[in-house]
């Protein structure tokens, strides 16, 4: 059995990292595009499966069809209802050269589709079908962040079950390459500032419109390795200088949020109970903090 938390060192796939996430890139901008919008951008992420990643089911006319990335025999697989498949091999090619080959397969199905080919939320960003100089693909690193992101996604389910209020499914969005969960008070926030890279404003300020806690994985890039990390918007006074668990956590001051170091998880005696401490004081402090009905959106049934 492999590692259930193996090491990931960002230094030593970050090239393959900025490749995967473009590639993912691609696959959530055909699932956007095809998708009715639901709020806060919930129709866009992706999600964790038992061999990778997965648009869910995604609507053409009267077809539907899927795209699964498979971290086992690192292929992109592409199925339709009427039940004719396509793949594209992951390996080492570039954006442009992935980009051409979906778009190429989707054709072949029947499914074509037109998509924005500017990458969200990265600066500088260089359009799909012009990016000659991403293409690295190393299939064994690939398959340590999945793992990474399986079991991250167990133990975030676990700490959304405890919440009886609104709250997002455990979802891998693209645009930042991150994992997520975010519970909801319930009140709306102020206004958003807007200025994500290569976002319009109005998506993000209709992303929190609402009082948010949030919590999820990263790779790490910007931070320089990989972590946990849970914020609140708004930021609540006070919330920088809450105490959390476990001692590995920390209040980043450039990010303004939270972070436990990945390598604090994999290396704890129970992993699971690690991260589940951060999730779970983290959230404390920032509703205790933004005066949320605690008790009342605690869930307790079924406990």
């Amino acid at each position: 059995m492999p590692h259930l938390w193996p090491p990931l060192s960002l230094d030593d796939w970050q090239d393959t990292c900025t490749t995967l996430h473009l590639w993912t890139q691609i696959v959530g901008k055909i699932r956007l595009v095809q998708t009715p919008w639901i709020n806060h951008s919930w129709h866009v992420p992706l999600y964790v499966t038992a061999g990778g990643l997965t648009t869910g089911t995604i609507p053409h006319d009267d077809q539907i069809f899927q795209i699964d990335f498979d971290f086992f025999d690192h292929q992109l697989r592409i199925v339709t209802s009427a039940g004719q498949k396509r793949s594209v091999a992951l390996q080492p090619r570039t954006v442009a050269d992935f980009y051409r080959a979906v778009m190429a397969a989707l054709g072949e199905l029947g499914v074509a589709v037109r998509i924005h080919t500017t990458p969200n939320e990265i600066p500088d960003a260089i359009p799909f079908e012009q990016d000659d100089t991403h293409g690295a693909y190393d299939a064994e690193a690939a398959q340590r962040f999945w793992r990474v992101l399986l079991q991250s996604d167990r133990v975030f389910r676990e700490f959304r079950s405890h919440f009886c209020g609104k709250v997002s499914p455990v979802h891998f969005f693209w645009g930042s390459f991150d994992l997520a969960v975010t519970r909801f008070s319930g009140r709306s926030a102020p206004p958003h500032p807007g200025g994500v890279p290569n976002l319009p404003d109005d998506v993000a300020q209709e992303a929190y419109c609402q009082e948010v806690s949030s919590a999820g994985f990263w790779p790490g890039t910007g931070l320089g390795y990989p972590a946990f990390y849970s914020y609140a918007y708004p930021t609540p006074e006070g919330f920088k200088d809450a105490t959390v668990k476990p001692e590995a956590a920390f209040f980043h001051e450039g990010l303004g949020e939270f972070v436990l170091p990945y390598e604090a998880v994999r290396k704890a005696a129970d992993p699971d109970q690690a991260l589940l401490g951060f999730l779970h004081s983290t959230y404390e402090a920032a509703a205790d903090l933004a005066g949320w009905d605690v008790a009342g959106l605690k869930q307790t049934w079924f406990k």
